[in-house]
């Protein structure tokens, strides 16, 4: 008996979106208008890639971003339930899919002391270049309509499932934890034996109700979250059946 989580990392691990957050490290705290408006729907990671030069250029260096990172909350009972997970590794892989980047990902898991809970973090990967300016590129190239170019969370989710099936492991339930309109994707993937968790008042949760109003809700068991602690209840009555 083996069970599969997968977690978004912004707004569902940590209650912020950390890209975002990296922009307290910015002259007064926020960028030139320009910037912000460079925003195109569906390249995030470019953006952001932007963000980074300016925040070279102004002289903003890793330690400074990594202290400002290491500051970003958790969602209310998260450390609590990776706590759990980690007590219970023989029963539980765990995976992150987002959006952010490794770096980020890094500094906060390790500064909280909970990396070694996760198994494998997809997200875009990230680095600091010889001139100390950070650098992010896109996760994978996909040919999916719905998801940002740079990242399908549903051809993540299943490259996984199908390397794990290679291995000889295959799940008993897959219980998937996010908030956001591009873990919808990864979610219409889910069989009945599965739980969507999507948070309370987010996207993914409107969305998903949207698909039930039209008849046509996604396969899986479907469990609300706005407290990790919710998660938690479930996980623990799940390993005691």
């Amino acid at each position: 008996m083996k069970f599969l989580l997968v977690f978004d990392f912004d707004h569902t691990i940590v209650d912020e979106n950390s890209d975002t957050w990296i922009v307290k490290c910015a002259p007064e705290n926020k960028l030139p208008n320009e910037l912000r408006n460079s925003y195109r729907p569906g390249h995030w990671t470019e953006y952001m890639g932007r963000v980074f030069v300016y925040l070279g250029d102004n002289g903003v260096k890793e330690d400074e971003m990594k202290r400002t990172m290491t500051t970003i909350p958790f969602t209310a009972g998260m450390v609590d339930l990776l706590g759990f997970i980690g007590k219970n590794k023989e029963l539980f892989d765990c995976i992150i899919v987002s959006d952010s980047n490794t770096v980020f990902i890094d500094w906060i898991l390790k500064a909280a002391e909970l990396r070694k809970v996760f198994d494998e973090v997809f997200t875009n990967p990230a680095a600091f270049s010889s001139t100390g300016y950070l650098t992010v590129q896109n996760f994978h190239a996909h040919h999916c309509a719905k998801c940002p170019k740079n990242l399908c969370k549903r051809k993540v989710l299943k490259e996984f499932l199908d390397k794990q099936l290679e291995r000889g492991v295959s799940y008993t339930q897959i219980v998937y934890i996010g908030d956001g309109g591009n873990d919808l994707c990864p979610v219409m993937i889910l069989k009945k034996d599965d739980i969507a968790m999507p948070r309370q008042g987010y996207t993914l949760e409107k969305k998903m109700s949207r698909l039930a109003q039209d008849f046509s809700p996604v396969e899986c068991s479907v469990l609300v979250w706005s407290s990790a602690t919710e998660i938690m209840s479930y996980l623990k009555v799940l390993i005691k059946e």
